[in-house]
């Protein structure tokens, strides 16, 4: 592994430099697998205050990737006899949908997986942008826990958006029923059965779900910077899924240092800390079936459309991860997984045999979906996507 420009990545390190000068990310890493070993390169700093680099091994939050080891985790289940993705929710937690105009005889445990479920997108939900939307806000209650029962509330809190199966809606909401449904199945924390259906099947050594009350991150890490708030006096209960990015803060303000942070809202929906490395190993064994059984692999990779679900251009969603669309790759078959946290955003991207992955981590969250699709246009050779 090295931090030089090996030949024919040195389109990928241009993409990294133009992050950190053009779009303004404070620090970004890019790690490949492929056939001839591993590539790392980085742009920017893990620190902006000491100006330190970043490295390889470095522990990040991976926000959303979170979903996918979840669905995993329920499909092992399965695979064990345990449960069916087509139990409904009500067979599980009965009563829990019963409000609201929810109905948990029609949600199944693959509505909840795949984000067709109807559940609205709990990221906007009242309970949490009055603490976290705004620098105040945040500043405040960034150390407040989080227990399942008051995720539970939440996720079900606001009315559902279409009914279920009809089309997809991004929902931390889904993920939290889902791990609700693994401890009623087990008998075991959510954190326990990561660990045995995922954790320590990959060999992963650098990978776990974040005890609820932990704040900060094993060394190496960078620290975690980030502009995602409201504009003073924008009330947050304005936010629609269609007018967020419209009513945040000026860009140019200066990022607020968030790296100690309790992120136990997340929770089966987005609060695994892992690194680049590991993460490249999940997405692989996920991409490639080299972990669940056939039948379960086949289900994992069952898609549903995005469209308008204001979600990931260009991809189709299965049971937390996506396809990208081959008419953006020229015909490439790619798969990954990806999140954003305050902080934090980590996507990893490679081909179905799992021996060619790329990952990037920016220790800001989501900026611009172009910095995933050149970054995927310079390892892979794909066709530039215009208008991002």
């Amino acid at each position: 592994m090295t931090n030089s420009v090996s030949p024919g990545r040195e389109k990928v390190q241009q993409v990294l430099d133009w992050a950190v000068g053009e779009v303004g990310v404070p620090g970004i890493v890019a790690e490949v697998k492929d056939a001839n070993g591993t590539w790392f390169g980085s742009a920017g700093v893990a620190d902006i205050k000491t100006g330190r680099r970043r490295q390889p091994g470095e522990y990040v939050h991976t926000g959303s990737c979170s979903k996918a080891l979840t669905a995993a985790a329920v499909l092992q289940l399965e695979a064990e006899g345990r449960l069916s993705l087509d139990d409904t929710v009500e067979q599980w937690l009965p009563g829990l949908l019963n409000v609201n105009g929810y109905d948990g005889n029609k949600i199944t445990i693959r509505h909840l997986l795949n984000n067709t479920s109807g559940l609205f997108p709990t990221g906007i939900a009242p309970e949490l942008s009055y603490r976290y939307a705004t620098r105040s806000g945040f500043t405040k209650h960034r150390f407040d826990p989080w227990t399942t029962d008051e995720l539970l509330k939440i996720a079900v809190s606001q009315p559902p958006v279409h009914e279920p199966g009809e089309r997809f809606t991004y929902s931390n909401g889904g993920f939290y029923l889902a791990g609700a449904i693994i401890e009623k199945a087990t008998g075991n924390s959510y954190a326990e059965e990561v660990d045995r259906t995922v954790v320590q099947p990959l060999g992963l050594t650098h990978t776990y779900v974040r005890p609820a009350d932990d704040t900060g991150y094993p060394n190496p890490h960078p620290r975690a910077y980030s502009g995602l708030f409201l504009k003073d006096g924008v009330d947050p209960a304005e936010i629609t899924a269609e007018n967020w990015q419209s009513l945040l803060e000026d860009p140019s303000l200066a990022p607020l240092d968030v790296t100690e942070f309790n992120s136990s809202w997340g929770w089966a929906a987005g609060n695994v800390i892992s690194t680049t490395g590991d993460m490249i190993r999940v997405s692989n064994a996920f991409a490639s079936g080299s972990l669940l059984p056939d039948a379960q692999h086949r289900e994992m990779w069952t898609t549903v459309s995005t469209e308008g679900g204001s979600w990931m251009p260009h991809a189709r969603y299965g049971l937390g991860l996506y396809e990208l669309d081959k008419a953006v790759t020229g015909g490439l078959t790619l798969r990954g997984i990806g999140g954003s946290f305050w902080g934090s955003h980590i996507a990893i991207v490679g081909t179905p045999d799992g021996e060619h992955t790329i990952a990037l981590h920016t220790n800001t969250e989501f900026k611009t979906w172009a910095i995933l699709f050149k970054i995927i246009e310079a390892e892979f050779g794909t066709p530039a996507i215009e208008g991002l």
